[in-house]
């Protein structure tokens, strides 16, 4: 994390140090409240995303390496691309029936969906997008918009992010663990 925080404040001071070199003060003013607002949206939800995982992770909570991930479920409700996978000799009927018996039994309760939906409507995630919309409404109404400077702001933190995710993906590859 302190890696994308390093990579936050070094490109936000090239930002602001572009906007003092044109001297533009629009752009130093859209970059600096879509980017701050990006970023802390960012932020927000890999906090919440964190708590919800460490949760599970405490309540043992863990779904086993062996089962199917949800979309996998989705895509290939009956495994048909799957790798040891036999030939289908069911009926189409008969397989219907039983998947809407599997359904009936995985039915998940209220207390469960809104155990899920808690990294979703965490209050900091929440707040962070008010301030987004704020900070957007704020430079309309004050006729400080100005929509390429807002989208470089907007799209700089969420680049970082995912360029910060990957190299860390490609190092955990490289060292096999």
């Amino acid at each position: 994390m302190s890696r994308v925080i390093r990579w936050f404040i070094g490109v936000d001071m090239v930002l602001v140090v572009i906007a003092w070199l044109w001297d533009r003060t629009d752009w130093l003013l859209n970059t600096q409240i879509a980017f701050f607002s990006s970023a802390l949206v960012l932020a927000a939800s890999m906090f919440s995303y964190s708590q919800m995982v460490y949760s599970r992770l405490s309540d043992g909570n863990v779904i086993p390496d062996n089962e199917r991930d949800a979309l996998e479920k989705i895509e290939d409700p009956y495994d048909l691309y799957g790798e040891d996978t036999a030939e289908v000799t069911q009926a189409i009927k008969d397989a219907i029936k039983e998947e809407k018996q599997r359904i009936k039994q995985h039915r998940r309760s209220l207390t469960q969906v809104l155990k899920d939906s808690r990294a979703s409507l965490s209050f900091i995630r929440l707040g962070a997008y008010l301030l987004l919309f704020v900070g957007f409404f704020y430079l309309s109404k004050s006729q400080w918009l100005h929509i390429p400077s807002y989208l470089v702001g907007l799209t700089l933190p969420i680049v970082i992010m995912l360029g910060t995710l990957m190299s860390q993906k490609e190092e955990i590859h490289e060292t096999g663990l």
